[in-house]
């Protein structure tokens, strides 16, 4: 028989009709509310089954049972995954989040901090759009913890960064794989510390005279990389493209020059930003950043720092991992593995 699912506190909220907040201070009898309110979340959680956990109840003792987030990533495409995971870490705990963004405004910042501490916040993460760029609002000396996610933090402090070094090997690695070698990395600005730490990684498996193209972060890019290096007799048969925009425009402009990927050339991008890599004709192979488990693993750590626990200050680097489409030819690669075998026997 299967083992039932654990009843959440975010349960017992939903069906009680009130926040998640309200349900922890009702369950462990503080914080404001009318007594009906806290019988009607207590008989809820009861009917549900509902057993507290250890470490939300730990959070009642002087908790506001709130997280501050803080991002200069307005666009979103880094602090929302990080901001899923850090949800998915905090709800059971009855903990909400309180997004703000900063963009690059440091009086916007220091704002925004001012009104977290008025509210009392458990803690404090900020989170951004590069790893080696501070955010523009000083976070040190404050009376609540702060962790760093995907943005550049002080030497004692919690940081949170993918690993680019080991995704650009894996990615590089896959299409050594695949039977390439004629291999080039086209990527963003070399004053990013991601890029430079792949294409590091890169050369380190292609070799140290693979060609690395160095431009934005675009598909306009991927389309100019292109007619770079088909202006020469002889074109890569794999490209590993810094980030999916740019795998994208790449594989558009191969295939206006009736170029058929992955037949011919094979393509990697980097990101997993389903919204390109999976719209793209063919679909794209690409490195996922993981950052719903960095997010994860930041609201882990910062309920431990608020709850007084000792955590190891430093960066932390979590794995990427490859995901398998149809721009490098894995079927075909599965393909002739099996008529080797086939042939062994």
């Amino acid at each position: 028989m299967a083992k039932a699912e654990r009843i959440r506190i975010y349960d017992v909220a939903r069906v009680a009709g009130v926040s998640v907040a309200t349900a922890s201070k009702a369950l462990n009898d503080t914080g404001r509310m009318t007594e009906a309110t806290r019988t009607r979340v207590k008989q809820t959680a009861t009917a549900l089954g509902f057993r507290p956990n250890a470490m939300a109840r730990a959070l009642t003792r002087q908790r506001s049972f709130t997280i501050g987030l803080l991002t200069n990533d307005t666009y979103g495409r880094f602090t929302l995954p990080v901001m899923a995971g850090i949800n998915e870490a905090l709800v059971d705990q009855g903990v909400s989040v309180f997004l703000c963004g900063i963009e690059d405004d440091a009086a916007l910042g220091k704002i925004h901090v001012d009104a977290m501490l008025d509210k009392q916040v458990d803690g404090i993460i900020a989170t951004g759009k590069r790893i080696d760029r501070r955010l523009p609002v000083d976070l040190s000396d404050l009376p609540v913890p702060v962790v760093y996610a995907f943005t550049e933090g002080p030497a004692d402090a919690v940081t949170l960064v993918s690993d680019d070094r080991q995704g650009a090997r894996e990615a590089t690695e896959h299409l050594l794989a695949h039977g390439r070698r004629r291999l080039v990395h086209v990527t963003g600005p070399d004053s990013f510390a991601s890029v430079q730490n792949r294409a590091e990684a890169f050369r380190a498996s292609a070799g140290q005279d693979a060609k690395v193209l160095y431009g934005a972060w675009s598909e306009a890019w991927g389309h100019e990389a292109v007619a770079k290096l088909w202006a020469q007799l002889n074109g890569p048969d794999g490209i590993f493209c810094g980030n999916d925009q740019i795998a994208r425009g790449v594989v558009d402009a191969l295939r206006e020059r009736g170029i058929d990927v992955p037949a011919e050339v094979s393509v990697v991008g980097f990101d997993n930003w389903e919204i390109v890599s999976a719209a793209t004709r063919p679909p794209l192979t690409t490195i996922d950043m993981n950052l719903k488990e960095l997010g994860r693993e930041a609201g882990r750590l910062i309920l431990d720092l608020a709850e007084g626990k000792p955590v190891e200050p430093g960066i932390r680097t979590l794995p990427c991992k490859l995901v398998l489409r149809q721009s490098c030819g894995s079927d075909r690669v599965a393909n002739r593995a099996e008529e080797e075998v086939l042939q062994e026997v």
